[in-house]
């Protein structure tokens, strides 16, 4: 942060517009529950933000390939803005702000991956470890202080005026971005450039055709499959099985932000002297493991310490991933492989929320926890096998190296 002044104004950037999404959130979910008084619209409107923009991933990765990665990061900060703004002053009924949330989620979706590969552009190989740790501290901690600060603004400004700042929150983040220096394409000098779909579809053959980035994507979406059911059974296990109240309930959830938390913090000192590789699949097991030991939990506390643990791996995961994507994709292919990454990951999400809603249903919260845990570390294993030589074929070091891998 102290060398790197252009990293350090994207991390504000990205901190200040994580804040202001958490705030938003909150506030839309609380208008929406209030004005229809239906669950189901709360729910639509979780999955317009989270999983719709992740079905468009090949395109929005493409557009971090096509242009100058500061202008399409300005430009999505400013739509997103004017988006909210739009949303604050209107108010629109359900059906017309779902359209509008599903167009600012793209305009963020496409935010995602030009940010990501704007990081090597402004950090030296040997200081991504800590940049991408940095990175995911700052916005995990927005996003866990974003729903505190909304309740302290809501009742002073209303939802209107937490929406309101929200899209300030994004013209804050373009003007400091206006200050990184520009990040042209590789396209910019060429006469005769490809279309834009010929680009999303070259990024997804690049996936499927570079083992190590196929291997790391694969193995992620499956941890991510197995395990993303886990805050709704958190949910049941505190209540149903556990016997404990809401607070408990809140305990349980602030576990693994508390985790991530401090996972950032001890990559961001010591990551740089571990493999990358090794990290990744450390991540996958721990994840995968606390929800294992969760689901054995005998009390609140104990499941707050498997959670805990948790939060940790989950961010090993994420800084390992990113920084390997990093090193190991051409930067002109860096956007789409990002934006098809996280798309992935996304959609994964969404199939372990229906699949852990219906095992939920038949089983219990524990058996639940059980089984996403057994799942991920048989995931874990798979990719474990599969990511040594996955590596080599990249000219990237196997978990049992150190350094740059």
């Amino acid at each position: 942060m102290r060398g790197h002044r252009e990293f350090r104004a994207l991390w504000l950037a990205r901190v200040i517009s994580f804040a202001g999404d958490s705030l938003s959130l909150v506030a839309l979910m609380l208008h929406v529950a209030d004005t229809t008084g239906q669950a189901l619209a709360v729910s639509l409107l979780l999955l317009t933000g989270d999983f719709a923009p992740s079905l468009l991933s090949p395109i929005t990765g493409a557009i971090s390939d096509r242009f100058d990665l500061k202008r399409v990061m300005i430009t999505c900060e400013l739509v997103q803005g004017a988006l909210l703004l739009l949303i604050a002053l209107a108010l629109p009924p359900l059906p017309l702000l779902l359209a509008l949330v599903a167009a600012r989620a793209v305009a963020g979706q496409v935010f995602q991956p030009a940010s990501r590969a704007a990081v090597p552009a402004l950090v030296s190989g040997d200081g991504l470890e800590t940049a991408n740790s940095t990175l995911g501290f700052g916005t995990n901690g927005a996003e866990a202080l974003g729903p505190l600060l909304a309740a302290a603004l809501l009742p002073l400004v209303g939802i209107r005026g937490v929406l309101l700042v929200d899209a300030a929150s994004f013209l804050v983040s373009a003007a400091i971005l206006a200050s990184i220096r520009s990040m042209p394409s590789t396209l910019a000098g060429e006469s005769n450039p490809p279309s834009l779909l010929h680009q999303a579809r070259s990024g997804l053959g690049y996936i499927l055709s570079a083992p190590g980035v196929r291997v790391i994507a694969l193995g992620f979406c499956a941890v991510v499959a197995f395990n993303g059911v886990d805050d709704v059974a958190l949910v049941l296990l505190a209540k149903e099985t556990l016997r404990a109240g809401d607070s408990a309930v809140g305990l349980l959830l602030g576990a693994v932000g508390m985790g991530l938390l401090l996972g950032y913090i001890l990559l961001a000192r010591y990551g740089a002297r571990a493999s990358m590789a090794a990290l990744l699949l450390l991540g996958f097991a721990v994840s995968s493991i606390g929800n294992l030991l969760t689901g054995l939990s005998w009390a609140v506390s104990a499941a707050f310490a498997m959670q805990g643990v948790r939060g940790v791996g989950l961010a090993a995961m994420d800084v390992a991933s990113n920084t390997l994507l990093q090193r190991l994709v051409p930067p002109e292919m860096l956007g789409r492989v990002f934006g098809n990454f996280y798309g992935a990951i996304g959609v994964a999400a969404a199939l372990s929320y229906v699949g852990g809603g219906l095992l939920l249903d038949a089983t219990s919260a524990p058996v639940t926890l059980l089984i996403a845990g057994v799942g991920g570390t048989v995931a874990t294993l798979a990719t474990a096998l599969a990511l040594p030589a996955a590596l080599r074929k990249n000219n990237i070091p196997s978990p049992s190296g150190r350094g740059t891998g």
